[in-house]
């Protein structure tokens, strides 16, 4: 089964289309925000998958869909998703730019705690010029965070929203069963 990707379906059922969408969002259909509780439920679901296999829905409409619905819930279900990831982009842009901003303070910081502290060198109290060297390295505790810690869940969830946005759509019209 070497180069075929896995597929898992994820079947919605709602009585009308206008139910997988946010009632409170005033945007044309195609552009409107899922209903949080049917975002909440594909991202749960889609959480719990592995990263090499491909997400699809399959939304069951007990009312029916027209061929250009389909169309138009696959847009606006790419759209949200690809909305989110971008979101995660910006977010991920801003923290690494307050982390080279942090960086550039701490490293000031040490430089400046480092020339007090070789001042401080002939005193007979060395706890003192102790204390300011420890202090010069906590203050670029915040950067290194930043740096190895923080950025790369940001970066995976963008890519996270990127395999949703990426997602077939399908609209299934026949009524349920049960």
């Amino acid at each position: 089964m070497a180069g075929k990707a896995r597929v898992e379906v994820l079947e919605l059922r709602v009585h009308e289309l206008k139910q997988l969408f946010d009632s409170m969002d005033p945007a044309p259909f195609r552009e409107r925000d899922l209903d949080p509780r049917a975002e909440e439920f594909i991202v749960g679901w889609a959480r719990e998958l592995r990263s090499d296999v491909t997400p699809s829905l399959a939304v069951r409409v007990e009312k029916g869909a027209t061929p250009q619905e389909e169309i138009v819930v696959q847009q606006a279900v790419a759209g949200f998703f690809h909305n989110r990831a971008l979101a995660k982009r910006r977010e991920l842009h801003r923290l690494l730019r307050n982390g080279r901003t942090s960086l550039l303070i701490g490293l000031a910081f040490v430089a400046a705690a480092l020339i007090l502290s070789d001042l401080m060198s002939g005193y007979r109290y060395g706890i003192v010029r102790e204390s300011v060297v420890i202090g010069a390295w906590v203050a670029l505790w915040r950067p290194l965070e930043i740096f190895l810690y923080d950025w790369w869940p940001i970066r995976a969830e963008a890519r996270f929203f990127d395999r949703l946005a990426a997602a077939r759509v399908q609209l299934v019209t026949a009524p349920a069963s049960g």
